[in-house]
């Protein structure tokens, strides 16, 4: 289970997990469009439709989807920092958040025989209460990866609810 915390500026939220494989294949899974459309999303809440990823500095990456109500998103960014498999950063624009430009970092550790990873997505100075909304996210997000990389449940396989 992740820990989950927000800086008392409200700019950044923090998260942890320990995934129970090495950082190469946590890396994959926060990288590959593949992987990442096959395990994001939640049937019941929403799903990807398409994920386009050029993985290395200054390249973009998108990803659109639609909630079962039938509302479509896009999330888009650049990569900062791409130094497989210890460190992802990206920029991350949602048109579902009011505009808020932020930053992801993720970064993986070997950790106990699997991996700490620890996540930042800051940014939020402006808008504190998006931060909330993330904070709320993120933990969900992290429990799919986990589960995915760790036993292969997809959105597809997942029970609703989890």
């Amino acid at each position: 289970m992740a820990t989950i915390t927000v800086t008392p500026d409200q700019d950044t939220v923090l998260a942890e997990i320990h995934i129970a494989a090495p950082p190469e294949r946590v890396f994959q899974a926060i990288s590959d469009p593949n992987q990442l459309k096959t395990w994001w999303g939640q049937k019941g809440k929403y799903h990807h439709t398409q994920i386009e990823c050029d993985i290395r500095p200054g390249g973009k990456w998108r990803s659109a989807g639609a909630g079962d109500d039938g509302k479509k998103f896009e999330v888009s960014g650049e990569y900062l920092e791409v130094n497989p498999p210890r460190l992802l950063v990206y920029t991350w624009d949602a048109d579902f958040d009011g505009g808020t430009a932020t930053t992801v970092r993720w970064e993986l550790r070997p950790h106990e025989g699997g991996t700490l990873v620890k996540l930042q997505h800051s940014g939020f100075a402006k808008q504190p209460e998006v931060s909330k909304h993330y904070s709320g996210g993120w933990p969900t997000v992290l429990a799919w990866m986990q589960a995915y990389v760790e036993t292969g449940e997809t959105v597809e396989t997942r029970k609703p609810g989890a």
